[in-house]
């Protein structure tokens, strides 16, 4: 069995059409959506009306929880334009996802990790940066959960972990949108250092899960070109370049999965 796992589309249609193409071309059994699916610059109704046919195993983010229960007159740019833009239907749609879910037995999504939808699962930040988790961190955070795959996404950075329990932890990285800044808990940078769409193929080879992390080209520059349209010029060299200002500080190696 192959599972596509997909995550933090933040409603880039252009990139999620090219990657269900390459999933097509390489062939899964499941896709999976790990949440964040709507709110972004781009094209939150459209991406809700693509989804919603497809009837994926699919999980809240924090920005689905934020726009669905948030005052509007609060919401960061993201979740406000979603706000403004869903339909009714897709509003429910949201609404009625779960914040987790077992799709197959020994597999268990979540969008940040068991104790929170913002807390990183495999990336730990400090004043000084954002770092990878070391094993016992990431233990500590995926707690008990009895799964020999565990899905996660909120970083927008790919990247996967085995503890020394043989259970595996993956994150896809983002569909639709390769760099972003936050203030919480402290500045950071989340870099992917390429404008490609991601995504992880995972098959199981004998009782262990195994993971291919997949980049897809698409016309970022379409997609860059609509940001700038719907006034969010903060997002266009994230969707360019993989970088918050179109080539600075790469605060992750993705090829290492280390910070510098």
């Amino acid at each position: 069995m192959t599972i596509a796992a997909i995550s933090d589309i933040h409603g880039n249609l252009i990139a999620l059409e090219a990657v269900l193409a390459d999933i097509q071309a390489n062939g899964a059994d499941l896709i999976v959506n790990l949440g964040d699916t709507v709110s972004g610059a781009l094209q939150p109704r459209e991406t809700a009306q693509r989804l919603i046919p497809l009837g994926l195993p699919t999980i809240k983010g924090n920005h689905e929880r934020q726009l669905l229960v948030g005052d509007p007159a609060r919401m960061g740019q993201s979740d406000s334009f979603a706000n403004k833009t869903l339909l009714p239907n897709q509003r429910k749609w949201l609404a009625d996802l779960p914040e987790t879910l077992w799709p197959q037995k020994d597999i268990f999504m979540v969008h940040g990790s068991p104790r929170s939808d913002i807390e990183y699962m495999l990336e730990t930040v400090t004043e000084a940066g954002c770092r990878a988790a070391t094993m016992v961190e990431i233990a500590e955070r995926v707690g008990d959960v009895e799964a020999r795959l565990i899905l996660c996404g909120h970083s927008h950075i790919p990247r996967a972990a085995r503890l020394d329990d043989g259970r595996l932890i993956v994150n896809p990285g983002s569909v639709g949108l390769q760099a972003y800044e936050d203030k919480h808990p402290f500045p950071l940078r989340m870099e992917t250092g390429s404008p490609h769409a991601r995504y992880a193929i995972l098959g199981r080879v004998k009782d262990e899960w195994k993971v291919d992390f997949r980049e897809v080209a698409y016309d970022w520059v379409t997609a860059s070109e609509q940001a700038r349209g719907n006034g969010r010029n903060d997002w266009c060299d994230p969707l360019r370049t993989g970088y918050v200002d179109g080539g600075g500080r790469n605060w992750v190696d993705r090829r290492s999965n280390k910070t510098p």
